[in-house]
């Protein structure tokens, strides 16, 4: 089954900074080009790092800040406020940058990359080659997009994709409706362990936010088999040996 690759939502030209690159020129970067972020890259363009626009307020918030005393008993906030004072005096994208950068490939799923997007809690993602060499970027914007196709596309490709090449169904035997993304499958499956799999499929599709369940079986499929008594020995009658 096809389903939307990173490679096709994500934005080729990337807006990037270099190692020195300046944390004024940093700004005029993101403000420029009106983005929230931009990868580090070295001169063999592999990506060293990420830096955000939060990492700048924060530098900015720490400076701000850094005329009061404060103590941090626990290691866990020393170690951070040693982090926040290397930031807070960044001159350059290298001092500034959060590493290591979390990237992605571009064959990789939209799914399978929101999902590191959000255990991360970043907002995009640089996508590398198999050399680790930056190609482009997905940001959440660019994954939204697979969201926006139209209910037809979606019910169509459950039809073409998960129905008749998957589960080998005759596009007929099966009534698909789908309403802001939220598809309904009614119909009669052969075997009962046939439907969690159609469901599964379908959610796969790129586009369906939901999966409503109105299929049938006719063969349960899930029940071991009844023991019937002419499957039964019963050693009582064996002969003896």
């Amino acid at each position: 089954m096809k389903t939307r690759t990173v490679g096709e939502v994500m934005t080729s030209e990337v807006v990037e900074a270099r190692p020195e690159t300046s944390f004024k020129d940093v700004a005029r970067l993101l403000d420029g080009h009106r983005i929230s972020g931009l990868p580090v890259v070295d001169h063999d363009d592999k990506v060293l790092g990420v830096i955000s626009e939060t990492d700048l307020i924060h530098r900015q918030a720490f400076r701000a800040d850094h005329g009061r005393e404060r103590r941090f008993r626990m290691p866990a906030l020393r170690r951070a406020a040693r982090a926040a004072a290397t930031k807070a005096t960044a001159m350059t994208a290298e001092e500034l940058m959060s590493t290591p950068a979390i990237t992605v490939h571009p064959e990789q799923r939209v799914a399978d990359a929101a999902r590191v997007m959000e255990r991360h809690h970043i907002e995009r993602l640089p996508v590398v080659d198999e050399e680790d060499r930056l190609i482009g970027i997905a940001t959440r914007r660019d994954l939204l997009r697979v969201f926006l196709r139209t209910d037809d596309e979606i019910r169509q490709e459950v039809v073409a994709q998960v129905l008749t090449q998957a589960m080998l169904l005759p596009p007929q035997s099966m009534f698909v409706s789908v309403n802001d993304g939220v598809v309904t499958l009614e119909g009669r499956l052969e075997r009962r362990s046939d439907i969690p799999l159609t469901i599964r499929l379908t959610w796969r599709v790129d586009g369906v936010v939901g999966v409503m369940n109105s299929l049938t079986f006719r063969i349960d499929d899930t029940r071991p088999p009844e023991n019937h008594p002419s499957h039964r020995i019963d050693h009582r009658w064996l002969p003896e040996r």
